[in-house]
């Protein structure tokens, strides 16, 4: 057997399985090939980079926590972040149950020719909202989202642009690309 990654940009509101739930969207609707399963998974109401393979070990890879393997998000956030908040990012954040790790952060512009999110994002006239580029080498459940609350600069959109390697350009939302499933991820 080939091994082979599919490199999806999985629009808001797909769900990251291929078992279709009330109310939402699956990867079936998207990519109707069979014996790809997605290799980690992406919020409901996040968007952006999804892998999917056909090779079990190079799922595992790339989903388990102990390869720490680099995922980059675009990610919208209320406000404007001061420095002091983004080196909290930066060092390690406290959070409910456990302290993150360093992450790699910057402000950023918003991304060129992104996609219209649907639903769209929630706007308030007189708060700004700022894109930074966020790399974390773990992968919590809703880890980002409590990330930048910490910092009281609450997520509005959240793109996952890159895992290791990978990344969405020339990926239009909804749409799906093959690319060689090379084992240095």
């Amino acid at each position: 057997m080939t091994s082979a990654l599919i490199l999806f940009n999985k629009p808001c509101g797909v769900i990251c399985q291929f078992t279709s739930k009330i109310g939402h969207r699956s990867l079936k609707e998207f990519i109707s090939l069979s014996n790809f399963y997605p290799a980690g998974r992406l919020d409901t109401d996040s968007e952006g980079l999804v892998l999917l393979t056909n090779d079990g070990e190079l799922q595992n890879k790339i989903s388990n926590p102990k390869y720490k393997l680099p995922k980059t998000y675009w990610v919208q956030v209320e406000g404007i972040p001061s420095n002091a908040a983004l080196e909290k990012l930066r060092s390690g954040i406290n959070l409910r149950n456990y302290k993150t790790l360093p992450a790699q952060v910057h402000v950023i512009n918003e991304p060129e020719n992104l996609w219209p999110r649907t639903p769209p994002i929630r706007f308030r006239k007189n708060i700004p909202t700022t894109w930074i580029a966020l790399t974390l080498t773990e992968g919590k459940n809703r880890q980002v989202r409590h990330m930048t609350a910490a910092i009281a600069c609450p997520t509005m959109r959240l793109i996952r642009y890159a895992i290791g390697r990978y990344t969405l350009q020339n990926i239009s939302s909804g749409q799906w690309n093959f690319s060689e499933a090379l084992r240095e991820l």
